[in-house]
């Protein structure tokens, strides 16, 4: 299937690596052309290598923490009218919500709500103008089914979903979608370290908490990362302007309900 989307411009932000990085390589294989983020330049150009080598796209990289007003300011100065956004940034550490003060909220709703409504901000109205736009916000299946040590991540990222839910709405006339993206448990270095402390916490090994937990999936697995990034892609595509305002989970059919 043709996406339709040779020659757009994508920023995907914080992408050297795990599921931001399964995005741009996607989306680099279809012929977009990508801008890629993360805070470690050395990493931030390997990647790159990467993806140049195993598409043939056109990449360009901006060392930046896009969490940060400079961050977002880099990304922008490089790339002020793409026409796919990609928002994604790490999420905030697990713990027990006793343990978290005030300057722990703010920064979690700084990271995971306020920045990508930020860049959503930036770049829709160009997107409007021109009559095309693709935007997915990389959040959480806790979501929709929080997890209690994610507390932090619970209500930033809940936040950021409120929001898409009435904006999606005002721009869908304009050939303008947004869209969320819910990962459940995939292959990537955010789920080994939470993986590591579950496995700390009850008392057992890592060997045996990965078992344990991808035996309680209905797939019996966890997810690889390029599925998740070969969905982002399709939802940028010319194909998917019908689908806008979704939260679209992949957690390999976790979560036990029918809405």
């Amino acid at each position: 299937m043709d996406l339709g989307i040779t020659g757009k411009t994508a920023i995907i932000c914080a992408s050297s690596k795990g599921l931001g990085k399964a995005c741009a390589l996607s989306l680099a294989a279809e012929g977009a052309k990508v801008i890629i983020n993360g805070r470690s330049k050395d990493s931030l150009e390997k990647t790159a290598d990467e993806i140049r080598s195993t598409t043939n796209s056109d990449v360009i990289t901006v060392a930046a923490d896009v969490t940060t007003e400079e961050g977002r300011a880099a990304l922008l100065e490089t790339c002020p009218n793409p026409d796919i956004l990609v928002n994604n940034a790490g999420g905030p550490p697990p713990g027990n919500f006793r343990d978290w003060d005030r300057d722990d909220w703010i920064a979690a709703v700084d990271a995971n709500m306020l920045t990508p409504i930020l860049l959503i901000k930036a770049v829709v109205d160009g997107m409007i103008e021109r009559k095309f736009g693709r935007i997915v916000n990389i959040t959480s299946a806790a979501v929709k089914s929080p997890i209690a040590i994610l507390g932090l991540s619970n209500g930033a990222r809940t936040g950021l979903t409120g929001f898409v839910a009435g904006t999606s709405r005002e721009v869908a006339l304009h050939g303008v979608t947004i869209n969320n993206l819910l990962p459940g448990p995939f292959e990537t270095d955010r789920l080994a370290s939470n993986l590591e402390l579950t496995a700390k916490a009850a008392g057992h090994s890592l060997a045996e908490e990965r078992k344990q937990k991808m035996a309680a999936n209905p797939t019996g697995r966890f997810g690889n990362p390029s599925e998740f990034g070969a969905t982002c892609a399709y939802l940028c595509s010319d194909k998917a302007g019908f689908i806008t305002g979704q939260n679209i989970l992949m957690d390999g059919g976790a979560f036990p309900g029918t809405m």
